[in-house]
């Protein structure tokens, strides 16, 4: 973790944010970019406009560091609403099916933890931003098309905890594998306690290597932004949790940067075949994968020597 200021600072960098509800992370993608254009930005994980939590923001270079971040598991608290069923399987959707109820009893709730602990089939959501035809779902069913749901997929849930919060809602805390959906999750549990469901609470903690605890709330980042105050940064070299490292002096990486991965040569470390390449300052200026014990090619070249313009 890295900390600067937004004036004069080398804007390449991941930045934590704790998104509000009531906003899509392509909004917050779009404030953030207003105050760092023309530099690139991105996010890591989607979350739908009525959930909060931790929305990992990539700015400039650390767009190009997705394909190399391992996603990891993801940690969720929220909140499950039974007796209503909506389209969205959310709080945000329309009603469709509304269903009495039953007493449920710890015994009953500690049954359906244990179901739904571990290797598990899951239907995503039909609003989805899985695409059909190279089209999201999510907007087939805004337009109002029919669209059958999509294909299952086995996801792991490797924690999961329930309490009864009242008695038509349930409190869920879950660690969960990349591609698990908390609002089918939602859905299943409530099938599985003999009602219907819906998503009513949302909150992401963890996404991957990413905590909570390191985010920032949307309006403070932006008043960051705006005043020239301290940001909390990740830098490239930081993001990527767990790939080994090499480091290369000025004459390697100019030789790297013309596009001469020999360069490398001999430098190949041990224990995976993705490495991050580190400039002799301490700064990531590649990703490479090695081809041998000896060998390797270059898979991305990071430019960290172009200054952003003061927002």
């Amino acid at each position: 973790m890295v900390s600067g200021k937004v004036m004069g600072l080398l804007m390449n960098a991941i930045l934590l944010v704790d998104k509000p509800a009531g906003i899509s992370s392509a909004e917050v993608v779009r404030r953030i970019k207003s105050r760092v254009k023309p530099a690139r930005v991105g996010h890591l994980g989607t979350l739908d406009p009525f959930a909060t939590g931790l929305l990992p923001i990539m700015i400039g270079e650390a767009t190009k560091l997705a394909p190399f971040i391992d996603s990891g598991d993801k940690e969720y608290a929220g909140l499950i609403r039974l007796g209503v069923e909506t389209d969205t399987l959310d709080r945000d959707g329309a009603e469709v099916r509304r269903a009495d109820v039953p007493a449920i009893s710890a015994e009953k709730l500690a049954q359906v933890t244990t179901q739904f602990t571990g290797a598990i089939d899951q239907v995503p959501p039909v609003y989805s931003a899985i695409k059909r035809a190279g089209v999201p779902l999510y907007r087939l069913a805004r337009r109002g098309d029919e669209v059958a749901p999509p294909d299952k997929r086995s996801v792991e849930i490797k924690r999961l905890d329930l309490s009864c919060e009242a008695s038509d809602s349930i409190r869920f805390v879950a660690t969960c594998s990349p591609g698990t959906y908390a609002r089918s999750l939602a859905r299943d549990i409530g099938v599985a306690l003999g009602t219907v469901a819906h998503l009513d609470e949302l909150r992401r903690t963890r996404n991957g290597a990413f905590s909570i605890a390191d985010a920032m709330p949307l309006a403070d980042v932006l008043a960051s932004f705006d005043s020239g105050a301290p940001l909390r940064l990740i830098s490239l070299r930081d993001a990527l949790v767990g790939i080994p490292e090499v480091m290369v002096d000025a004459v390697a990486e100019k030789r790297l940067r013309n596009g001469d991965s020999r360069a490398l040569d001999s430098l190949v470390p041990g224990g995976g075949s993705l490495f991050k390449v580190i400039s002799a300052t301490g700064e990531l200026i590649a990703v490479a994968r090695a081809t041998s014990r000896v060998t390797a090619i270059v898979e991305r070249i990071f430019n960290l020597d172009s200054r952003q313009p003061n927002p």
